[in-house]
């Protein structure tokens, strides 16, 4: 299992969830913030700290948001584990169905 971002973080990635994850496992897209699905801990501690309430442990994710599972986890078919966002940086685009939402 894993923690999962939700659409009220979309145009807004306020990025107080990347300042308290302990192993770096939150990265940045154009337009929102997403979780690596094998690199979270489960420790929870971004949750509490989204000022949007956008993240949700994955079995807790609202029924109309249960899509962002895949997305989250989709979003890193194409770069993998890069083994740190710090690391990696800023990506500049997003999973396909975040990039196509109107602005938030």
């Amino acid at each position: 299992m894993t923690y999962v971002i939700t659409l009220p973080c979309v145009d807004v990635k306020d990025k107080a969830c990347v300042e308290e994850c302990p192993v770096d496992c939150i990265y940045e897209g154009e337009r929102t913030l997403y979780i690596h699905p094998d690199e979270c801990v489960d420790c929870g501690a971004c949750e509490p700290v989204c000022p949007t309430e956008a993240i949700f442990y994955e079995d807790d994710v609202p029924e109309d948001a249960e899509q962002y599972v895949a997305i989250n986890a989709e979003f890193f078919e194409s770069i993998g584990s890069p083994g740190g966002a710090a690391r990696s940086g800023k990506f500049d685009f997003d999973h396909p169905l975040i990039a196509e939402l109107p602005p938030q």
